[in-house]
């Protein structure tokens, strides 16, 4: 299996693990779902719908393979995708946080783009 091709598998695995909870909490009028676009490589855990009377729309988790990396563009878990991705065995220079201008991202563990 090509590394773009694992890729895309194990983004999609771990955002469906990080959806299972959510998707059990969810309220009656807000759904959680992942939104897997392999064609253009893009990958989302969104939250849809109304809570008291207020329009929800809002993105948990946003990643992109781009250049044979895996950019985090929206990361709002507690722990981290990139955590997730690092205990699944991709390297750290495979991963962007891509959330972070190109000058924050010099400052951590990560590839830079």
């Amino acid at each position: 299996m090509d590394k773009l091709t694992h890729y895309r598998s194990l983004v999609k695995k771990l955002m469906s693990e990080y959806a299972e909870p959510m998707q059990r909490q969810s309220q009656d009028d807000v759904e959680t779902a992942t939104v897997f676009d392999d064609s253009s490589n893009q990958f989302m855990l969104v939250s849809i719908g109304w809570k008291n009377g207020h329009r929800i729309r809002a993105t948990t988790i946003h990643v992109r393979l781009h250049s044979q990396k895996i950019w985090i563009e929206e990361d709002w878990t507690e722990e981290g995708f990139a955590t997730a991705l690092l205990n699944a065995g991709v390297p750290a220079d495979d991963i962007v946080l891509g959330f972070h201008s190109p000058g924050k991202r010099r400052l951590t563990e990560f590839a830079v783009a």
